[in-house]
C-alpha cells in the first residue's frame, strides 16, 4: 500500500528513503484530497512528493530547496496560484504545471503569460498528469545533470546570433552579455527560432519543439509564451525587437536587431 503524501505544512518528503536519482515534485492545493491523491499516484510512479496546502509556505519552500517542478492549483487562499507564480519568477525558472477549472481560460492564458510551462484543466486523468510531467522533466534533464555526470547525448553547441548567445548544455541565455532567465518552455521555443534566423515558424512547429508528441496545447499557449520572451528580453533591453510576429503565419527572429 502507498505511503501516505508528507505533512502539508511541513513539505517534508515521506519518512521512507528515497533513491539518490529520484526526482520530486512538489504539489500546492488547499483541497487536500488533491493532494493525497496526486500525491499517491506520482509515489507509485516513482516520484518523491512534497506537498503544500497554502502559497506562502510552498514560496518559502520552493526556493529554499527547489524540486524538479512543480505542481499549482490556480484558486487558492491568501496567496493564488498566479501569485506564487509570479513570485516565484522573480527568481526562478523552476519548471511548473498549473491546474485549473474548464471556466478558467483567462486564468490559463494569465499563468502562461507569467511564466507557466503548462497547464491542465480539471477535472484530469493522472496518465495525462504524468504524461505532461515526464514530458517536461525529459526538457529539462540537461539542466539537472550532476557535476561529473555524462549526457547520454553530445551536449548541444552554444547559438550567437547577434546579441543573443544561448547554452542550450547549460540552459543559460544572455542578450549583450546581460542574463535572462528562461523557463524550459521558453527557452526550447527561442532556440528553434533562433537555430534559423528569418525562417518563419509557425506555431504549430514551435509546439513541436517545445513539447512532445503526448502533450496537446493550442495556438494561445504558444503566443502567451512570445509575449513572456518578449517582455524577459526588454526587462534587460527595452529596445529589444528580435522576435517578429508575421501574423496569420508564425514567428521568426531576426539577428540584426
Amino acid at each position: 500500500m502507498a505511503e501516505p503524501p508528507p505533512d502539508a505544512n511541513t513539505g517534508k518528503p515521506a519518512a521512507a528513503p528515497f533513491a539518490a536519482a529520484q526526482q520530486c515534485i512538489a504539489l500546492v492545493d488547499d483541497d487536500r484530497n488533491i493532494l493525497t491523491t496526486v500525491s499517491i499516484a506520482l509515489q507509485a510512479e516513482g516520484f518523491a512528493t512534497r506537498v503544500y496546502t497554502d502559497g506562502e509556505t510552498a514560496l518559502k519552500a520552493l526556493l529554499e530547496n527547489p524540486p524538479d517542478l512543480a505542481i499549482f492549483d490556480i484558486k487558492m487562499p491568501r496567496m493564488d496560484g498566479l501569485e506564487l507564480l509570479q513570485r516565484l519568477r522573480e527568481r526562478s525558472p523552476l519548471p511548473v504545471i498549473f491546474l485549473t477549472s474548464k471556466d478558467e481560460e483567462p486564468d490559463e492564458a494569465l499563468g502562461l503569460a507569467l511564466g507557466a510551462d503548462d497547464y491542465i484543466s480539471k477535472p484530469f486523468s493522472q496518465r495525462l498528469l504524468i504524461a505532461r510531467i515526464r514530458a517536461i522533466l525529459r526538457r529539462s534533464e540537461l539542466v539537472r545533470t550532476e557535476p561529473g555526470e555524462v549526457p547520454e547525448e553530445p551536449a548541444a553547441e552554444a547559438i550567437v546570433r547577434g546579441r543573443l548567445a544561448m547554452d542550450p548544455a547549460r540552459h543559460r541565455v544572455a542578450w549583450d552579455g546581460r542574463p535572462v532567465s528562461l523557463t524550459v518552455t521558453e527557452f526550447l521555443i527561442l532556440e528553434a527560432l533562433a537555430a534559423r534566423p528569418g525562417v518563419v515558424k509557425s506555431r504549430n512547429q514551435l509546439m513541436d519543439a517545445a513539447y512532445s508528441e503526448d502533450v496537446f496545447v493550442d495556438d494561445r499557449t504558444i503566443d502567451s509564451h512570445i509575449k513572456r520572451l518578449r517582455r524577459k528580453f526588454r526587462a534587460v533591453d527595452p529596445e529589444f525587437a528580435a522576435i517578429d510576429t508575421l501574423y496569420g503565419a508564425g514567428y521568426s527572429y531576426s539577428d540584426e536587431r
